[in-house]
């Protein structure tokens, strides 16, 4: 019998090591002048620029994709899914004016394959280029034992900075305020446990294109409104839906609350597809998916046609969906 090694355990060292430096200079196109030379350690550096901030208030998020991974691996459609898990993170950041600087990922697989771990790669690198955020780092582990052959899970890590005399804590928003959603791109990636339960293989095939579409990314046309000091909160609509996270926009000055109006905007046929499917009632609907908004911000009355106007020369679909209105 053959002496055993970790490679004939299951683990490809070496293999893995051949993947990463061919995608390394895809990698290293998201770096910018602040990220040095990290010497072939487990850790990326990142200086924060004195010249760019003066007092930063650093915005963290961590993330993953959920079971939208389930139905990625029964499709063999993997190429969104690496600007899914950039999108769900940076995304988050977004919601406090943060610009994301930095994108660690963690990829897990039962055994390494080149053309999966690539198009997962790419996809990533994608994500952090439409972000502008440097791909710092992370994990590629390989458990044979853990996961079966062919199945993966990817979660990834970012870090923003906000200048503090600006952060959107909420504390900024009055009552009048208007609520603009943001279009997205689809599903994005929440709710899939339900899309599983209400669709079978034959309907998730057909419906692949609708439902694989890759989590829009906010960063560039958001930051170009609070460049412009008209925001004075952001909600990414993501995990509880379009109900629950609107309501984020006024956490903190609890004596607010959102009222908005379904019927403002187009509901892409995708959500209506599956409420029948499934016979979902509309609370559930909204409680779950974005129903279409995957981003919303509130401003003031008088700035929202600057705010319209500026997204759609951005080319990005935006509606005035509600406004903030007192609890009394």
């Amino acid at each position: 019998m053959a002496a055993m090694t970790y490679q004939r355990s299951g683990v490809d060292l070496e293999g893995t090591n051949r993947i990463l430096g061919a995608l390394g200079g895809r990698i290293r196109s998201t770096h910018g002048p602040e990220v040095l030379p990290d010497r072939g350690q487990y850790a990326g550096l990142f200086r924060l620029s004195r010249e760019r901030w003066r007092s930063p208030i650093l915005v963290c998020s961590a993330d993953g994709v959920g079971t939208k991974l389930k139905v990625a691996q029964m499709l063999q459609a993997h190429d969104g899914i690496g600007v899914d898990v950039v999108a769900m993170n940076v995304n988050d950041v977004l919601a406090y004016g943060a610009t994301p600087i930095i994108f660690l990922d963690y990829l897990a697989m039962g055994r390494v394959r080149r053309e999966l771990m690539a198009s997962l790669l790419r996809g990533i690198v994608e994500g952090c280029r439409q972000s502008r955020c440097a791909l710092l780092g992370g994990e590629t582990a390989e458990m044979p034992g853990v996961y079966a052959d062919g199945e993966y899970d990817v979660a990834g890590f970012c870090v923003g900075a906000v200048e503090r005399n600006r952060l959107l804590d909420g504390s900024r928003v009055r009552a009048g305020d208007v609520v603009v959603g943001l279009a997205s791109s689809g599903v994005h990636a929440n709710g899939f446990s339900l899309i599983r339960r209400v669709f079978g293989g034959r309907e998730l095939r057909r419906l692949k294109e609708s439902l694989m579409a890759p989590t829009r990314i906010y960063v560039r046309p958001v930051l170009a409104l609070v460049s412009q000091h008209v925001v004075t909160a952001i909600a990414h609509v993501t995990g509880g839906g379009l109900a629950r996270r609107l309501e984020s926009l006024a956490v903190v000055p609890s004596a607010l609350t959102v009222r908005w109006e379904p019927g403002r905007w187009p509901v892409p046929r995708i959500f209506r597809l599956i409420q029948q499917a499934g016979r979902l009632s509309n609370e559930e609907m909204y409680a779950t998916f974005n129903m279409g908004i995957g981003m919303a911000v509130a401003c003031r009355r008088a700035d929202a046609g600057r705010v319209l106007a500026r997204l759609a020369r951005l080319r990005l679909p935006a509606w005035v969906i509600g406004s903030m209105e007192s609890r009394d």
